[in-house]
């Protein structure tokens, strides 16, 4: 199991997640055209673009560090992926996605 793997997997359960492939292998998850999560071409980390709070917080977790994308992302580079990280990772991939929800 990989992050890719099980990001993809929790996607299918978020509406208007969209996933596409960069040519070096990476994968970005994106609600209409704006981009909410990364995983790299080696599965090795993930960028969440979080609501600035959560992503204080996550700042906060080990093996999380601030993304050169931009405020609001996290970059997230587990030294093993456990279920503990799993779960780390799901949670900022849903609240990514949350974040992004249409507003009435």
């Amino acid at each position: 199991m990989t992050l890719g793997n099980r990001l993809a997997e929790a996607s299918i359960d978020l509406a208007g997640a969209a996933m596409t492939t960069s040519p070096d292998g990476g994968l970005t998850w994106a609600r209409g055209d704006r981009p909410f999560a990364t995983v790299s071409a080696d599965g090795s980390n993930a960028e969440f673009g979080l609501d600035p709070a959560v992503a204080e917080a996550a700042l906060r977790t080990p093996d999380v560090s601030p993304s050169e994308v931009g405020p609001g992302w996290v970059r997230f580079a587990p030294a093993a992926l456990d279920d503990r990280a799993i779960d780390r990772a799901v949670a900022w991939f849903a609240s990514a996605h949350r974040r992004l929800q249409p507003r009435n």
